[in-house]
């Protein structure tokens, strides 16, 4: 059975960081692409940034330069590191992993970004 467990959120002042992690199991890790999407009340869940199974990368708009999405294979793990952290990056923010026709979620982590 696969899971997919979000760690690190929580609250940060405007130009804090977190560092999101999302360990993995159940599956063959190396062979899937990994994301982290976010989502706001009332609003479609949307792509944060992604790294394929071979460790190209691709981020949003207003992630690029701030955000840094990495993997760590032998840990199954992915992690997001945001820097620079804008009130309107408040959040919950969700692990995916795909491969082929396969997509699964983590539970959510809450990010807020408030003074």
């Amino acid at each position: 059975q696969v899971q997919l467990v979000e760690s690190g959120g929580g609250l940060v002042q405007p130009g804090g960081s977190l560092r999101l992690s999302c360990a993995a199991s159940g599956m063959l890790f190396n062979l899937y692409g990994m994301g982290w999407y976010r989502q706001v009340p009332g609003k479609e869940r949307e792509l944060v940034a992604k790294i394929t199974s071979i460790g190209n990368t691709n981020y949003a708009d207003s992630a690029k330069g701030r955000f840094t999405i990495s993997r760590d294979n032998a840990k199954k793990t992915v992690y997001l590191q945001m820097n620079s952290l804008k009130p309107e990056d408040t959040a919950i923010y969700y692990c995916n992993a795909a491969r082929e026709f396969r997509s699964f979620w983590g539970q959510g982590t809450q990010v807020t970004v408030s003074s």
